[in-house]
């Protein structure tokens, strides 16, 4: 059904009210902290039942260094350095994570570290052998120990787990990630064309990614009616960090990539040259698990008689909300982009784009999003669009594994 102009603006704004009225919330409550200090809101769900699978547990006293509770009450599985310890000491079949493997512990927040260190593996769709200690340690302990871990990776270079903050519709994320993604869009009066991406990206070294673009589409003929389907003109880009600053909460990246002429013009889903692509990419972490995301850059074409210089920028202001002790999340997001073919007397086409992210999976590892993609100027001549993604963070696990979780003792 078509949306009216002037509902889609009330849309926006209704959405961008509620999502500024929700940051400014969470921003001003008491227990607020950094989302770099991995902190757990306060009012941390008690229990009674501990998994007993593990060795029998012991109250901790009142110490707060993380790297003695480490030591006195997590190295006996986890081992001295944080690397695990073997197999022949601890019996269990399941590996252990190494906390000094940079490459996979440094994706990782101390926000996760420290729910699963309060409420246990199960929590987060892990072993049931990682026993829960919200009844042995305090909040502060809590936080302390995920802290130290964090120390675990001697490296500073790798861009800490906070700074991979949702993937948003229309802004590109800076942080380098394992991850493959199903993008869609289609118009909203009526499903004239339907244009599609599944995306690879794959990191490499300590800063670096590749992404291939995959894009195919649907497009209605004008006489028949009926859907023609093809593909799209296909893109490989490289992505760096270049700034990653725990103290400032700022992580700014740059994307290089060029566009091949796999797309078929007859049916719109192709330019009909080769093009490049250079991109600025940035997040800055705000207080309360927000942040504001941003992106900047040119597409340069080959054949200018086929395709015209264009700019594109964009930003993203959005928060994580927890939504229960099974470590469900939702991100509310609300964006603005504009471009401009770089010729004489082109306008400039500003869009607003409401979007909600949610976790699908205990493990976190595979999320939905759904938002619109609504023209703010031109609007006789644009419509506005459908937005929706699956995504799968690979690195985490196989897409069908850690679904469920769990929370022995927790109150639900």
């Amino acid at each position: 059904m078509p949306i009216p102009g002037f509902l889609a603006i009330r849309f926006v704004t209704g959405l961008l009210a509620v999502a500024l009225a929700i940051l400014a919330f969470r921003v001003g409550v008491s227990d607020a902290t950094s989302v770099s200090s991995g902190a757990l809101p306060r009012s941390h769900v008690t229990g009674t039942a501990i998994d007993s699978s593990p060795p029998r547990l012991h109250r901790v006293r009142a110490v707060n260094d993380g790297a003695e509770i480490f030591r006195t009450t997590c190295s006996a599985c986890h081992g001295a350095d944080g690397a695990g310890a073997p197999q022949s000491i601890v019996g269990f079949t399941v590996p252990l994570p190494d906390f000094t493997d940079c490459y996979a512990a440094s994706p990782e927040t101390e926000v996760d570290w420290a729910a699963t260190i309060r409420d246990g593996g199960p929590v987060r769709g892990f072993s049931r052998i990682m026993p829960a200690f919200r009844d042995l340690l305090t909040p502060e302990q809590i936080r302390s120990v995920a802290a130290y871990l964090r120390t675990l990776c001697k490296d500073p270079r790798w861009p800490r787990g906070e700074f991979n903050v949702p993937l948003a519709q229309t802004v590109e994320k800076a942080f380098p990630e394992d991850e493959v993604v199903l993008t869609s869009a289609t118009a909203s009066p009526a499903p004239g064309a339907v244009e599609n991406h599944l995306i690879f990206e794959k990191r490499f070294g300590i800063r670096s990614q590749l992404e291939l673009d995959v894009p195919f589409g649907f497009v209605r003929q004008p006489s028949g009616g009926s859907l023609s389907g093809g593909l799209g003109d296909m893109s490989l880009a490289a992505k760096h960090v270049f700034v990653a600053s725990p103290v400032s909460g700022t992580i700014v990246s740059g994307l290089a990539g060029v566009v091949v002429p796999t797309g078929d013009r007859a049916l719109d889903l192709g330019t009909g040259t080769t093009a490049f692509e250079v991109y600025v990419l940035g997040a800055q972490l705000l207080p309360s698990r927000s942040y504001f995301q941003f992106q900047g850059g040119v597409t340069l074409p080959v054949h200018l008689d086929l395709a015209p210089r264009s700019a594109f920028w964009g930003g993203v202001l959005g928060t994580t909300i927890a939504a229960g002790q099974l470590s469900r999340i939702w991100s509310p997001m609300v964006g603005v982009t504009g471009t401009r073919d770089l010729v004489a007397g082109a306008p400039v086409e500003w869009d607003a784009a409401p979007q909600l992210q949610v976790s699908l999976s205990a493990l976190q590892h595979v999320r939905l999003s759904v938002g619109a993609d609504v023209p703010l100027t031109q609007r006789s001549a644009r419509s506005a669009q459908f937005l929706a993604y699956l995504l799968w963070d690979t690195a985490d696990g196989p897409i069908l594994t850690g679904w469920k979780g769990w929370c022995p003792g927790c109150q639900h």
